[in-house]
């Protein structure tokens, strides 16, 4: 990490609170602030987020354990990084494992899929009094921009909430990718908006006076945002148009497919956040018989998304990650029809590329039945550490909830550093 880099990585909002009392000198640190600032919007520092909903078995992605008991039929297949074998089920994604990372110790500590995948989102566990935001709402929160006339946060698919930030930087959801989103609708008839959003005012200032203004100041935050998003010609990021169909078909037809070549239009028009979920893998029955078309509908999808942001020069700044809330018994059940595996989090595997991440290795080591952690555990604290490094957050910088109560980013855990060095 270079001297300007690790300058950014240490600028947070605290310093902010310096400038007013530091007389000259506060002009020097407000210029460090403003190049930071800038600085990020240059390199253009963004993540995409895969969510396999559901919770993928570790044997059936990148921890194959073929001819062992637990292993089942599952096979495993080269890659084009030396010794590095994955499931049988991702072709496409082994022809590039030299841009990709893959942790195969993550240690869960929820094995429910509402507290999983809080847990994955957040870095938190869930409970307490305080709802934590999303990882993409911190993000939204931390490198988005506030003047932006698109979301600094979008998700193709339901997602966990902004939490305590609040619904300035809450995801903005779409459905169906591909179609202009069903909540936003072209401006037909300015002057009779104009007349609407005057009354809606009128109505709203007479609620602000009653006790309701901090309400009333997120109604207007949602206003605004959607007035300028239906205004903006970077509306046209969530179709298709102008994308040749042998792109189109690259990606794949399906939801995930769409939803992932959307995700690169977004990155394109400046979104640093955007999430896509593809459900389907609590497979307690059957996962030998769904993993075929399950793992092929992504393994497309996603080796397309990261041909496209590294030909166009997007990868080394644009994180990409794929996991779900938990993972899989390294034990088959005997469920019929068909077997399967049940829910696990004692360890199981993530995989990271681009944002600086270096590629073509596996870190951790479960032993032969992957039933145990062999060597190198990552707790989902040092994930997160990991995922602030590569978006330039300071992980250790506090955000206030409503009542004043200051939280780091990241609670504990430290940076994965072998993602980061030879």
């Amino acid at each position: 990490m270079n001297n300007d880099v690790i300058l950014h990585a240490n600028l947070n909002r605290r310093q902010v609170l310096k400038v007013g009392t530091l007389g000259i000198g506060g002009s020097a640190l407000l210029h460090q602030i403003s190049a930071h600032a800038e600085q990020l919007k240059q390199e253009g520092r963004a993540c995409v987020l895969v969510w396999l909903a559901g919770a993928p078995s570790q044997m059936e992605t990148w921890d194959p354990k073929p001819g062992t008991a637990n292993g089942g039929q599952t096979k495993a297949i080269s890659t084009a990084a030396t010794g590095l074998q994955i499931a049988e089920y991702w072709p496409k994604l082994a022809q590039q494992m030299k841009d990709i990372a893959v942790i195969r110790t993550i240690v869960g500590q929820e094995a429910a899929h509402a507290r999983g995948a809080y847990h994955l989102h957040t870095g938190r566990r869930m409970g307490g009094p305080e709802k934590f935001p999303n990882i993409g709402s911190v993000v939204s929160h931390q490198n988005g921009d506030p003047n932006s006339d698109m979301p600094n946060f979008v998700s193709i698919g339901q997602t966990l909430s902004s939490g305590f930030l609040g619904v300035q930087y809450a995801p903005f959801i779409v459905n169906r990718p591909g179609e202009l989103p069903a909540n936003v609708q072209y401006l037909v008839d300015r002057e009779r908006l104009q007349r609407r959003l005057a009354l809606l005012g009128e109505q709203e200032n007479d609620f602000a006076r009653a006790g309701a203004e901090a309400l009333v100041a997120e109604h207007k935050t949602l206003y605004t945002r959607a007035r300028k998003l239906m205004t903006s010609p970077k509306l046209k990021s969530f179709q298709l148009e102008g994308e040749s169909q042998s792109i189109q078909d690259a990606y794949g037809t399906s939801a995930f497919g769409k939803g992932m070549l959307i995700a690169r239009r977004l990155l394109e028009s400046g979104v640093p956040f955007v999430e896509v979920r593809r459900g389907g893998w609590d497979m307690h029955n059957g996962i030998f018989d769904r993993m075929e078309s399950t793992g092929a509908d992504v393994d497309k999808g996603l080796s397309q998304l990261l041909t496209d942001l590294k030909q166009r020069g997007m990868l080394e700044r644009t994180l990409v990650i794929c996991m779900g809330e938990f993972g899989r018994t390294p034990k088959i059940n005997a469920r019929t029809p068909t077997p399967g595996r049940d829910h696990w989090a004692r360890n199981f595997n993530v995989m990271l590329a681009g944002g600086g991440i270096r590629g073509g290795q596996a870190i951790g080591a479960t032993d032969a039945n992957g039933q145990e952690i062999a060597d190198r555990p990552v707790s989902v604290e040092d994930l997160f550490q990991s995922i602030c490094r590569c978006m330039n957050v300071d992980a250790d910088e506090e955000l206030f909830t409503p009542g004043g109560r200051p939280l780091r980013i990241v609670d504990g855990g430290e940076v994965v550093s072998e993602l980061f060095t030879g």
